[in-house]
């Protein structure tokens, strides 16, 4: 069974409801790529009226997960996936429809070729980028995976 959007989207209500609920969703998951959005609404607000940073990290981290289970699933192999480490920089107000992406697939399919290859787990950084209608740059988001083997 292939990993779509509209898949990931179901998930995300039964697994990750507060992303769900606060409008995360992922639009485009291509080999290379995926592309996630939320629209800054009352529920994900901030005090400063804006969208909450930690719901950008709930999108940005969606954009870069999504590859990571989408290449475990076409590995059909047992892997674990864990952020390890995240890291965010937001530039401006997160008013409106935010778009994230991250174009990093190839780092993804390489690690996991290395922990089957190996049994080791391997880390690697994804970096989702978010922009406003505009195009303007809000938040740049990096976070640090780590696949590993399951053992069977």
């Amino acid at each position: 069974m292939k990993i779509t959007p509209q898949k990931i989207n179901s998930f995300l209500f039964f697994k990750l409801p507060a992303a769900f609920f606060c409008g995360v969703r992922v639009k485009e998951l291509e080999t290379t790529q995926c592309i996630t959005t939320v629209r800054h609404r009352w529920i994900n607000q901030n005090p400063f009226n804006s969208m909450y940073f930690a719901v950008q990290a709930m999108a940005a981290e969606l954009s870069t997960g999504a590859l990571v289970m989408m290449h475990i699933k076409e590995s059909n192999q047992k892997i674990s996936m864990l952020v390890a480490n995240q890291k965010g920089n937001y530039n401006r107000k997160a008013t409106g429809k935010i778009t994230f992406s991250c174009n990093d697939g190839e780092k993804v399919v390489s690690a996991i070729e290395e922990t089957i290859r190996t049994g080791e787990g391997v880390t690697f950084w994804m970096t989702s980028i978010g922009k406003d209608k505009e195009g303007e740059v809000v938040s740049t988001s990096e976070f640090e995976w780590r696949v590993k083997i399951s053992v069977k």
